[in-house]
């Protein structure tokens, strides 16, 4: 079976004393990567406990009292426990079962526990565990898991190995150049859920998408507590096609005749559920450069394009643009943290879709034909030391001035 990058990062936390919590949007393979742990251990022939909280007998026992851990296993004399915890936001106080197990027994139980949402998470977390926990993120497959998961591994290897400040496949030979190509594509298309990247057909990515859509994303908000679920969801499929776009909350509340208040509490929902997040302005002259509005971006591009009942390929998209924008957005968040990545737009309209950890700037343009160099003069007079690039997808760049290309 596929191993996802975060199943090695997980592994490398298993000696550390602190809890460790997988969390992420539902159906990304965190329950996967528990029992691959599990796997894992076992093999290594080290004490391992599984337990799935949907079980409603486990969770009885667990809400009763931590301790009730002893009533399903015994600890070894000479080795630390590893107990492995599905689904742990069903607990009642997920807290104060973890803070429990950690002072009292960590330094003979590891606690490896995953959760389906970050929403549930901080919603049931009435203490933050400093200092006991860290907390992993899974994502739909990045695009050289998307490789692998395709059995290529030779490309996926390729493909990890470029850093965020030089996104290109360009230095490439150009068969795995076209090879990659071909799978982005794909990817763009279809995203990277890993059971609709494993589908047989297009078909069947398509059904796959939609069950996502209105069984998955619609129990996330209905367990967050929003009552109007239809509107959550036509706000959702608004912001499917405002990708990019500077998020105005007052707007959204006026379109869909809602409070602001209304707009916050789904904005949050759909956040802490890993289907949409966003991007943060640069700025440091406070009168002229936006300071406030964010840019948002789906987390997966097969979920918004099903939003939009749209799966043509990119060469026949009208909104190919902002398509590949927030495909290079994905680009980036697999290889920053969300706090590296911003974006600079100032009153007059002038913009740079992308500022990295303020040391490189990306301007993003499927079709270099639609860069004008020239609309980007004021930024970089401004910040000469940022180094600007202009990454694009088609078409035969202009090379002969100083900025960076890259094609990807």
């Amino acid at each position: 079976m596929h191993k996802r990058n975060l199943y090695y990062e997980c592994l490398g936390h298993l000696q550390k004393r602190e809890i460790t919590i997988i969390t992420g949007a539902r159906q990304v393979g965190k329950t996967t990567i528990l029992k691959q742990m599990k796997e894992y251990l076992t093999a290594k022939k080290l004490p391992a406990f599984y337990v799935n909280l949907e079980d409603p007998d486990f969770l009885r026992i667990l809400d009763e009292h931590p301790r009730n851990i002893f009533k399903l296993f015994s600890i070894p004399e000479n080795q630390k426990l590893f107990f492995l915890i599905d689904e742990i936001q069903y607990l009642n106080n997920p807290t104060n079962f973890m803070k429990y197990l950690y002072d009292d027994f960590s330094d003979r139980i590891k606690l490896i526990v995953t959760g389906s949402s970050a929403f549930y998470m901080d919603k049931k977390f009435r203490d933050s565990l400093a200092g006991r926990k860290k907390l992993f993120i899974l994502h739909t497959l990045s695009i050289d898991e998307f490789l692998r998961f395709h059995n290529k591994d030779k490309l996926s290897k390729l493909y990890s190995e470029i850093p965020f400040y030089n996104l290109t496949i360009e230095n490439l030979p150009l068969t795995e150049q076209q090879g990659i190509s071909s799978y982005i594509e794909k990817y763009i298309i279809y995203g990277g859920y890993p059971r609709v990247v494993l589908a047989n057909n297009d078909k069947e990515k398509k059904e796959i998408l939609n069950d996502l859509l209105y069984s998955y994303i619609k129990k996330d908000i209905i367990e967050s507590g929003i009552k109007n679920q239809q509107k959550a969801l036509e706000m959702l499929k608004i912001l499917s096609d405002q990708i990019g776009g500077l998020l105005n909350n007052n707007s959204l509340a006026k379109l869909l005749r809602i409070s602001p208040t209304a707009v916050d509490n789904y904005l949050l929902t759909l956040r802490k559920s890993f289907h949409i997040t966003t991007v943060s302005p640069y700025y440091t002259n406070i009168r002229k450069e936006i300071k406030k509005m964010p840019k948002v971006y789906f987390l997966d591009l097969g979920l918004r394009n099903t939003l939009l009942h749209n799966f043509n390929a990119p060469y026949e998209r009208q909104d190919i643009g902002k398509l590949y924008e927030n495909f290079i957005f994905r680009q980036f968040l697999d290889r920053l943290n969300i706090e590296d990545i911003h974006f600079w737009r100032t009153q007059h309209q002038n913009e740079v879709d992308f500022i990295l950890k303020e040391r490189c700037a990306y301007e993003v343009k499927y079709n270099i034909a639609n860069f004008v160099l020239s609309k980007y003069k004021k930024f970089r007079s401004l910040y000469p030391e940022i180094n600007f690039n202009i990454i694009y997808s088609i078409g035969n760049a202009d090379k002969s001035n100083e900025i960076g290309y890259k094609k990807i």
